[in-house]
């Protein structure tokens, strides 16, 4: 497994958990979070034994988004990764979310700060669990930014328009309890443990065949900008070829058994 000295990299059976570890900075983003975090995409993505990938922070913060100071290169820390921003200079929009999209579920687990590109980073993420003073935010117009990370165009589509619009222009926190309330968050969980529940919900996907679960992930993001006739067919000619795989036979046959099944991604 990868890391970097701010992003840790850890296996809990079949998930794979991606943790921002600069905890004395909230998390903030540095270019060794966001060369290890792209590289755990990568490493999800490729490993058939990876069924779900839990997103974290460190130290009671998810992430208060960009450390403008760290992604210059400023001082020494960092600068052995530079090459790699060079060699690809999209590299941090992947790392981010924003131009790459794992096809294992993505499940964010988030305890305190959940700001600016942390708010971003969130809406890259699958199913969202949030500590109960959880905090949420866009603050880019405070500060005469703009929210770069995909919020204008990802926001809208996630939560009520109305919703979206009040986040990005107004730039206030936001509660996990209203987060929750306007869709952002799927669950509000006691303060310390959002890791626990997100683990959870991983163990009860990574139950469920693989290649069903991938193949409804991608027919969910592909088709919803498709009208319901251009979808249908869509989700037709991904979804059909599943019912003919090793795996969907042998969920049959457990199913019938009354036993767990064992799916070997056939």
């Amino acid at each position: 497994m990868g890391g970097t000295e701010h992003l840790s990299v850890q296996r809990e059976g079949a998930t794979l958990v991606l943790t921002l570890n600069r905890p004395e900075a909230k998390n903030a983003l540095s270019l060794a979070m966001l060369v290890g975090l792209y590289d755990g995409w990568l490493e999800a993505d490729a490993d058939d034994s990876v069924r779900s990938v839990v997103f974290t922070g460190a130290g009671g913060s998810f992430c208060a988004g960009m450390d403008l100071k760290a992604l210059a290169g400023k001082g020494m820390e960092g600068e052995q990764y530079r090459d790699r921003l060079k060699a690809d200079p999209d590299l941090h929009w992947k790392a981010m979310l924003r131009h790459h999209r794992p096809r294992k579920p993505v499940i964010a687990a988030v305890e305190g700060y959940c700001v600016a590109g942390g708010t971003e980073m969130l809406q890259g993420t699958d199913i969202r669990v949030a500590g109960e003073s959880a905090t949420f935010g866009l603050f880019e117009v405070k500060r005469g930014l703009f929210p770069i990370g995909g919020s204008t165009v990802r926001l809208q589509r996630q939560i009520p328009r109305t919703h979206a619009l009040e986040m990005l222009l107004t730039g206030r926190p936001y509660s996990a309890r209203e987060a929750a309330g306007i869709g952002l968050v799927g669950h509000v969980v006691p303060d310390g443990t959002a890791l626990t529940k997100a683990l959870e919900i991983a163990e009860r996907i990574n139950a469920c065949g693989p290649l069903a679960v991938e193949a409804v992930k991608a027919s969910v993001y592909d088709t919803a900008e498709m009208t319901e006739t251009d979808g249908l067919t869509a989700e037709l000619e991904r979804g059909w070829p599943i019912f003919d795989t090793a795996d969907a036979k042998e969920g049959a046959r457990a199913f019938a058994e009354k036993r767990p099944p064992v799916y070997k991604r056939a």
